[in-house]
């Protein structure tokens, strides 16, 4: 591909509709968002429930636009009345003027940033997490209804475990410890989407949408001509249990994260974008993980172009579809 993208997937057709209509239910009326007119459609008939209005949205799509939805910038369905979307904004340490959906060039020309991650884990302080997850959460939704944003689903927290020190992004983590990384991931991802820090979650409703990035086992850049575009990481089951995976299903279970993103790595051979058992079996099958997955930028395409895994571009989509 020409440029840095990512693609969004679902197992399920409704969940990335299913996402967007429960930030959408909290917005205020000026910035864009669906069924902003009076409409008859089933989708916009807040008395109905949430899957029932993303299920009539989907079975109102055609094919290709269906397809169109699937990357990173989703365009409008004017027909449908539905607006252009963009999924990619960052918030690690504080709501970033990165990605393709925050726009700091406004009225509006900064965020509070806090420490790195790292730093702020050090702390060992649970409810200071929740906090810079409430501040990043609000003033997301601040930055959006100001008109500044074209998305509430923020790529955050990084929360893979940090073994290797040569890593040059582990200061984006909140470090080595399977189970404190697996607590910050659980409220901060509560901070962020607007839940209290303990107990029941009411995810009918989003502040700002969180996302537990890079599913996994994921912790190398580029080191002797190995990138991580290429990397297979031999990791026994036992490690996967113990290790890597508690931080994901914390995130999910604990702090009930609307967003999953899968890595570039691979895991004993198989691509982490297009291994069914990661993706459907644990996370949405033992975890009942019911959000969107997003791959990173261009993990899709590297599954043909530099994995060599699937045998055309297109079998790489496919795979990653079905897993």
């Amino acid at each position: 591909m020409g440029r840095r993208t990512h693609v969004v997937l679902a197992a399920a057709a409704p969940a990335l509709l299913l996402v967007l209509l429960r930030l959408h239910m909290a917005v205020a009326a000026d910035p864009p968002f669906s069924c902003g007119a009076p409409s008859s459609a089933a989708f916009c008939d807040r008395r109905l429930p949430i899957e029932q209005r993303a299920g009539d949205l989907v079975s109102k799509l055609t094919l290709e636009e269906k397809i169109s939805q699937l990357g990173d910038e989703s365009p409008a369905v004017d027909r449908l009345g539905v607006p252009a979307y963009k999924w990619w904004s960052e918030a690690l340490h504080g709501v970033a003027n990165a990605g393709r959906g925050v726009h700091l060039d406004g009225p509006l020309r900064a965020a509070t940033s806090f420490p790195q991650v790292i730093l702020t884990a050090a702390s060992f302080n649970p409810h200071l997490w929740y906090r810079i997850g409430q501040v990043i959460g609000t003033e997301a939704r601040g930055v959006y209804n100001n008109g500044q944003a074209e998305g509430l689903t923020f790529w955050a927290p990084n929360i893979n475990v940090f073994r290797d020190p040569r890593w040059g992004r582990g200061q984006e983590t909140p470090g080595e410890d399977p189970t404190m990384t697996g607590k910050y991931a659980a409220v901060f991802v509560r901070g962020v989407q607007g839940y209290a820090i303990s107990g029941a979650i009411n995810s009918s409703d989003l502040e700002a949408s969180a996302c537990c990035k890079h599913f996994t086992a994921y912790d190398l850049e580029n080191w002797k001509g190995v990138t991580r575009f290429a990397f297979d990481a031999k990791v026994t089951e036992q490690d996967l249990a113990d290790t890597y995976n508690p931080p994901f299903k914390s995130c999910v279970e604990d702090g009930g994260a609307s967003g999953i993103m899968c890595s570039y790595n691979r895991v004993n051979g198989v691509p982490t974008c297009a291994d069914h058992n990661l993706l459907s079996k644990t996370a949405r099958g033992d975890w009942s993980f019911n959000g969107y997955i997003t791959s990173d930028c261009d993990a899709v395409a590297i599954i043909h172009d530099v994995q060599g895994y699937a045998k055309a571009p297109e079998d790489a989509v496919a795979d990653v579809l079905k897993a």
